[in-house]
């Protein structure tokens, strides 16, 4: 977590509103691998990670709530009565969408004010919507003393991102964010939400992230489109989910669907197959075995499940020829964002500088490089 964020948005708040808040710190996040297998009831490997959000909240005798978003110096005054999305109403929303869901699961909130801050890289598929929700359905449970377990905040998280920002989230994000745990990646039960976490030593190597800075209008579509094929695979299987298919179950049905749906539900078979080994091996310290599982999982979501682009695999290629590195895919929903990449640490700086100079030669655009540590979820800073 960034002490430096924290004590900016402390300094702020007590600027602006001469009271001492209650101060949240909420992070971002990443996903090892299980990708798209969320929403089918599969598994997935997420990780808090040491970037985030802060924030400062406190009672408010005022009749309107206030929310300061200081990266943008963007003031939002607002009444607590009647809450509606606001039609490119941005972080607004998510804001907005969690006093409203608090109020339906029948929850008392006065009002408040608020400051917050965040060092996530925007577009880099790190989940700072999710952050930005649990900092404040997490900072509004402790000040309005709502008696709300964590599972039951993240819930109130993703019906936020549901009905108020309008995207059909399924619930790693924000579990991730709240439930991290320091040196730890969750594997995660989509089902059941239920994890366990697998405390990763990554010897000589390290994560590196690497953001295409790239977003095609693509992405939102193609989610929708992917989810779609997934269910209507389910549905001729009869079972509730993707998750309870095997590989023959698949075969059976072969002939009445497509080749495209019928890789795209291999791809989503498989991936959920990669992330128990990918567990395996932690147990194992088999640190190879994680790399090489990085690599099935980028050629699976690029060639069958069809949501990578050429940037991505441009990036994922870079890596393959490179004895430093162990393993790389594509992170997030697809069609730009993130690759992330297990390399050595001492090659780290060589590495970042020759990739960053062979994207801009390739696209004539720049990509941004960073590192990132797995780190704790959600907590108050005393």
């Amino acid at each position: 977590m960034s002490k430096k964020l924290i004590k900016e948005v402390k300094g702020c708040f007590l600027d602006k509103f001469k009271v001492q808040p209650l101060i949240v710190f909420s992070p971002g996040r990443i996903n090892l691998i299980g990708e798209h297998t969320d929403y089918n009831e599969g598994f997935t490997f997420p990780a808090a990670i040491n970037k985030g959000i802060a924030l400062a909240i406190s009672k408010s005798n005022s009749n309107t709530s206030n929310a300061y978003a200081l990266n943008k110096e963007e003031l939002y005054a607002f009444k607590i009565e009647n809450l509606k999305p606001l039609e490119g109403g941005g972080w607004r929303n998510y804001v907005l969408g969690v006093v409203a869901e608090l109020q339906k699961i029948g929850k008392q909130i006065g009002n408040f004010n608020s400051i917050f801050a965040g060092n996530i890289p925007s577009g880099a598929g790190m989940s700072s919507s999710a952050a930005l929700e649990n900092s404040f359905v997490f900072g509004l449970n402790e000040l309005f003393d709502l008696g709300l377990t964590k599972n039951e905040m993240i819930l109130v998280s993703q019906k936020a991102e549901h009905n108020f920002a309008g995207v059909k989230c399924g619930i790693m994000d924000q579990y991730a964010s709240m439930f991290g745990v320091k040196k730890s990646a969750l594997l995660l039960d989509c089902r059941t939400v239920e994890s366990r976490a697998y405390k990763i030593n990554f010897k000589d190597y390290k994560l590196m992230l690497i953001n295409s800075n790239i977003k095609h209008d693509l992405s939102e579509s193609a989610y929708n489109d992917r989810r779609e094929v997934c269910e209507k695979v389910s549905e001729l299987l009869n079972i509730s989910a993707l998750r309870d298919a095997s590989k023959d179950d698949l075969e059976r049905i072969k002939t009445d669907i497509t080749d495209e749906d019928y890789q795209k539900a291999l791809y989503v078979i498989n991936e959920n197959i990669r992330v128990k080994k990918f567990s395996e091996a932690i147990k194992k310290d088999d640190i190879d075995a994680l790399g090489d599982l990085l690599y099935q999982s980028h050629e699976g979501l690029s060639k069958k499940f069809k949501v990578s682009c050429k940037e991505l695999d441009f990036l994922v290629n870079q890596t393959k020829t490179n004895p430093n590195v162990l393993g790389a895919r594509m992170m997030g929903g697809g069609f730009g964002g993130c690759v992330i990449i297990l390399l050595k640490k001492a090659e780290f700086k060589t590495f970042k500088k020759d990739t960053a100079k062979q994207f801009k030669k390739r696209f004539d655009k720049d990509c941004s490089v960073y590192s990132v540590k797995l780190s704790q979820g959600t907590l108050l800073i005393k």
